[in-house]
């Protein structure tokens, strides 16, 4: 049989998705079903065939469902708040009176490009209970300093910050882009017809960007699940594991206490997580006829 000319063009963009996309899947899987560990690694003939047993012991790991709320906190209170950062810092840049637009498109997303640690270090300055910024603005309005990082209760959504700082910048170019794309005839009809300011955001800007959102919202939420440099550099998982996530405990049993059969199980259920994540904000945007 003749193979298209159309497959020829393809097959090297095939083949490199083949090696170091698919393979390494079905590699990740095959080592999801041993005990592959530090044993296996110097002996082979150590390693065995457990089928879904490292499964069974995701969901009765003792850090697992902690893990588990921590990224659904992080998704559920970040997500929301780094997209309407990000939709807000558009209408602002988008509109028409704003000065020095690409000036200030450049200064917000900065943060985007810039090396985590160094974001990190700048935020743990800033959260710093004795010299922290943040803490003598507190003591301005009488408020006694708070450990930011140190407590338990306060160390999330102090990290939840310092993401949506850091990340609503790409968003806000997506956002711009979107907003772009919607016709000026839409608006001059509307200010015709008497509506205002509001009435043109609700009933024009927010249905022409429905699917500016929902490619926002699933990159948005599929990079919050993944979430691990963040509490990596600030908090090691701390307080008390408050800031632990799903992909930092793979990362701990995987290259901590090289358990990397059970760590390759624990991103498969991840994988699942978000597949499943995904399917219902499809689902949801087409009953609403996006």
């Amino acid at each position: 049989m003749k193979l298209p000319a159309a497959f020829w063009f393809l097959a090297p963009a095939l083949g490199l998705i083949a090696v170091f996309f698919l393979l390494p899947i079905a590699a990740a899987l095959l080592l999801s079903l041993t005990d592959f560990d530090i044993y296996a690694i110097g002996d082979p003939s150590a390693l065995r065939w457990i089928g879904l047993d490292n499964y069974r012991q995701v969901f009765e790991h003792p850090l697992f469902w902690t893990a588990l709320g921590n990224t659904f906190y992080f998704v559920i209170l970040g997500g929301p708040l780094s997209v309407g950062l990000s939709l807000g810092a558009a209408l602002l840049l988008n509109a028409r009176l704003t000065c020095c637009r690409t000036l200030f498109r450049t200064i917000y997303f900065l943060p985007v490009v810039s090396t985590l640690v160094a974001v990190a270090v700048v935020w743990r300055a800033l959260y710093s209970p004795d010299t922290g910024l943040l803490n003598q603005l507190l003591t301005v309005f009488g408020i006694s300093p708070i450990d930011w990082l140190g407590d338990p209760n306060f160390a999330m959504p102090a990290i939840i910050l310092m993401a949506a700082w850091k990340n609503f910048g790409f968003n806000m170019i997506i956002f711009i882009a979107g907003l772009q794309a919607i016709p000026d005839r839409l608006y001059e009809a509307a200010r015709l017809d008497g509506a205002g300011s509001f009435a043109q955001f609700r009933y024009i800007t927010l249905p022409q960007l429905a699917p500016t959102f929902l490619f926002v919202a699933l990159m948005t939420m599929i990079g919050y699940l993944q979430l691990f440099a963040e509490p990596y550099v600030m908090t090691q998982g701390g307080p008390a594991n408050a800031t632990l996530s799903l992909v930092m405990l793979m990362y701990q049993e995987g290259f901590r206490w090289w358990n990397m059969g059970f760590a390759a199980a624990l991103a498969f259920v991840l994988f699942v997580i978000i597949l499943a994540g995904t399917l219902l904000q499809l689902r949801l945007q087409k009953k609403s006829g996006v």
